[in-house]
């Protein structure tokens, strides 16, 4: 299934666990330091450096980019160490998060709530997956370094939905079927 970002409340009807999604449009890469400044600025009333509100975040600290190249290598990271930065984010509209990993049952609790998917990006395939990276463009914390916050364009970049709007659990579902 394609989906364009911004993300669109019917989009998020559609997506289920399990299914495989290919995005294009913009995203934003940050991982838990950009998430911590975030979440500061955030308890201190201050603008977010990227628009929260119906949008995707990316965990991931991409490599630099060769020449001639937007990005270098961009795998995700674990996702569950921006999990206590997570709700002030879904508060305010984030819609859907990239990472790998499992996450909580109270992380899967707020996406159910505030209406936002999980996808997950395979790992150990950073440089395949900077193929479908576009553009990037250093947006805030540049002091952060490879965990600054960039606006990446994406076409096609391919993620599997892993906890959507309903609370369906695609890892819990497949570990599930070994079961039997």
């Amino acid at each position: 299934m394609k989906i364009l970002t911004p993300l669109t409340q019917d989009q998020l009807k559609s997506l289920k666990a399990g299914d495989l999604v290919y995005i294009t449009g913009t995203i934003y890469t940050a991982r838990d330091a950009a998430h911590k400044k975030m979440v500061d600025m955030i308890n201190n009333n201050q603008p977010l450096p990227i628009p929260i509100k119906d949008s995707i975040i990316y965990y991931v600290g991409p490599t630099p980019a060769k020449p001639n190249e937007p990005i270098g290598s961009c795998g995700p990271t674990t996702s569950y160490r921006m999990d206590p930065f997570l709700e002030p984010l879904l508060k305010l509209g984030l819609r859907g998060s990239i990472g790998k990993g499992a996450r909580s049952e109270n992380i899967k609790e707020l996406l159910n709530k505030y209406n936002s998917v999980y996808f997950q990006a395979i790992g150990g395939t950073a440089a395949y997956l900077s193929k479908f990276v576009k553009s990037s463009k250093l947006i805030a914390f540049p002091e952060l370094q490879s965990e600054a916050i960039r606006e990446l364009t994406v076409e096609d970049f391919p993620v599997f939905v892993t906890y959507d709007i309903y609370g369906n659990d695609l890892i819990k579902d497949e570990i599930n079927k070994y079961k039997k």
